[in-house]
């Protein structure tokens, strides 16, 4: 099954007509990849129209006339692009300032610097002999920033070596 046509560019002509949009994105698995520069990127975007295909997609001519980015969320295919759309919107919504209660702690996720994101603790700082790293309690803010730092690139390296390609 192909989507149509003629629907697809009324509906992107009504929805054009009530306002402008930065981008028209079909989420498509030859699409560019998703990674965390892209998501900032597109956070900061006002107006984003999102178009799913379904089963084998659109008519090409949609893609080549209409169609202003597409986008991938990975190497592999899903029945339609609704799923990927969440995932595309919820990588970029919560990079919005006001959506997430700290807004300096999307800027230590994970991809943010090209690396992995470090261990992260909570208390007890001592749970049956499961202790927290020492460097973590020593209030030592450039250690404790050193130590994160070390932590994320050892985990970088161990998890998703790839990413110093």
């Amino acid at each position: 099954m192909v989507m149509k046509i003629e629907p697809i560019k009324k509906a992107i002509d009504h929805l054009s007509s009530q306002k402008k949009y930065d981008e028209i994105i079909y989420m498509s698995p030859d699409g560019e990849l998703l990674d965390q520069p892209l998501a900032n990127q597109f956070s900061l975007s006002k107006n984003l129209l999102i178009l799913c295909g379904h089963y084998k997609g659109i008519d090409e001519r949609v893609r080549t006339h209409f169609i202003t980015k597409e986008i991938s969320i990975g190497n592999y295919v899903l029945s339609g692009g609704e799923l990927a759309a969440a995932v595309f919107c919820d990588a970029i919504i919560r990079l919005i300032p006001g959506v997430i209660g700290d807004e300096t702690s999307a800027l230590s996720d994970s991809f943010q610097d090209q690396l992995l994101a470090p261990p992260v603790y909570t208390r007890p700082a001592d749970f049956e002999g499961l202790k927290v790293p020492d460097v973590l309690l020593s209030g030592d803010e450039k250690k404790i920033s050193e130590w994160r730092h070390e932590q994320s690139v050892k985990r970088t390296k161990e998890r998703r070596p790839g990413l110093f390609d």
